[in-house]
């Protein structure tokens, strides 16, 4: 027996379809001149990110190493 024959039955109303939803829009201009903005206003941003990178490569290297007992 269907759904529809058993909510039917059961003097229940049909099934609501499900509403289609939309993503907002994303103004990538406007993100962009925020990010620049904040980057020009905040130079050392890109530095500590830099910094951080290496420090995790250079870290991540090391115990790989002691791991394997390389040395």
């Amino acid at each position: 027996m269907g759904e529809a024959k058993r909510r039917k039955e059961l003097g229940l109303p049909p099934r609501e379809k499900p509403v289609n939803l939309k993503l907002p829009e994303i103004d990538k201009k406007a993100l962009q001149k925020k990010v620049r903005s904040a980057l020009y206003k905040y130079p050392i941003i890109p530095l500590l990110f830099y910094l951080v990178a290496i420090t995790i490569l250079v870290g991540g290297s090391i115990y790989f190493l002691k791991f394997y007992k390389v040395f």
